[in-house]
């Protein structure tokens, strides 16, 4: 992966995104960049430099890049309607287990500290370490696990829109 440096261009494309995409592609840059700008804040990715990089410029690099899941599956069409941007920071103390739940809508997230294990309903499982990325499975029964000593904290990124639920609990 090679770093990109942060800059004014960012700013600049937007603007003319906004003027020219439709909403749901402009949803996707505001979601990409967001995430970008909140794990370097959260300190969540190594920043590394390039030797032509201005010492006082941030540098980005890619966590990850996909149009399918962590479990292979090509990713849906967004959803219609107006955006909405959901961000979590969510703890899972040691030993415990999340009950089983779908997203209805794309996420994805980096586990910050700590490890968590996420288990679809057919057996497929992704174990995550401090510093990992995800991209979440959607409409897939999915439970998480931290099977650590400490709490496992991820944040979470969902791409949803407004009065749609981002998460659906399995019924009892």
């Amino acid at each position: 992966m090679t770093p990109m440096p942060f800059s004014d261009d960012l700013n600049l494309n937007l603007k003319s995104a906004r003027r020219e995409q439709p909403m749901r592609t402009k949803a996707i840059r505001i979601f990409a960049a967001l995430s970008v700008l909140i794990c370097l804040q959260l300190g969540c990715a190594p920043v590394q430099t390039r030797p032509e990089a201005d010492a006082k410029s941030a540098v980005v690099q890619e966590l990850v890049k996909s149009t399918r899941s962590w479990n292979g599956e090509r990713l849906p069409a967004y959803a219609q309607g107006q955006p909405e941007i959901t961000m979590l920071r969510i703890t899972i103390p040691a030993g415990t287990r999340l009950k089983n739940h779908t997203h209805p809508v794309i996420n994805a997230g980096v586990l910050l500290s700590g490890q968590l294990t996420v288990v679809a309903a057919d057996g497929q499982t992704l174990h995550l370490k401090a510093g990992d990325p995800i991209v979440e499975v959607v409409n897939t029964w999915h439970y998480g696990i931290n099977e650590g000593t400490g709490p496992a904290e991820i944040i979470v990124f969902y791409a949803g829109v407004v009065d749609a639920p981002i998460t659906v609990a399995a019924p009892k």
